[in-house]
């Protein structure tokens, strides 16, 4: 009886790493990417997890706009906020779009919206606090099919968000909730793939709509 927590307790430990070194790599793709290729001061920044990281034709549906994708999949707020100085403040950011959550929660289901609100917030410190003047966006969490579950933390998470952002300078809330639902009430299995949980074109073309109304005039 004493081995079997024991054992639960080292496979978690060893599916952390795994998850960290999976990052580790991605980041380093982004470095090595940069130094080949630096990109230019000023422009905005998308960073956040798989719906980012997934967005493959970005830059073609923003052609007026400098965008530096910066999404890595699986990512939760502590990621971001672990992998800041290595991916967001170099680039001297105009604008940083922000897209996560949902990972939170997947995370375990004793995660609260007051969690990740809070870790929302000391993500959003860290940025105003290194880089401030920046404009911050965020982009309320979607309701995927596959996690329709926890749509009630959602929900809860997006409100705290939002009720956060507008006591504060320079900021914008991107809401993306009810346009991804459908005539019941339910989400729009139609915008995402066969996982439920990743979108397909129909459904990033509703984050182009709303995202570009929020972007700042580069020029």
């Amino acid at each position: 009886m004493k081995k079997f927590p024991l054992l639960l307790i080292i496979l978690f430990i060893l599916a952390i790493q795994g998850k960290t070194q999976s990052f580790v790599r991605e980041i380093n793709v982004f470095k090595e990417q940069d130094k080949l290729n630096p990109p230019p001061k000023n422009a905005i920044i998308l960073i956040g997890s798989s719906s980012f990281a997934m967005w493959y034709n970005m830059q073609e549906q923003f052609p007026d706009f400098i965008m530096i994708n910066r999404g890595f999949g699986g990512s939760t707020f502590e990621d971001l906020i672990r992998y800041a100085e290595d991916i967001v403040f170099p680039y001297l950011p105009g604008q940083i779009v922000v897209y996560c959550g949902e990972n939170d929660f997947a995370s375990s289901d004793t995660i609260s919206a007051e969690l990740v609100t809070q870790r929302f917030i000391r993500f959003y410190d860290l940025l105003a606090e290194t880089l401030p003047g920046v404009k911050i966006s965020y982009v309320s969490m979607k309701p995927s099919p596959s996690r329709w579950h926890q749509s009630g933390k959602f929900m809860e998470g997006n409100r705290n968000i939002q009720v956060f952002l507008e006591s504060k300078p320079n900021t914008s809330f991107v809401d993306i909730w009810e346009d991804m639902l459908n005539s019941s009430g339910l989400p729009d299995s139609t915008l995402f793939l066969d996982d439920m949980l990743h979108m397909n074109s129909d459904g990033y073309r509703i984050w182009q709509m709303r995202i570009r109304q929020h972007l700042i005039n580069q020029r």
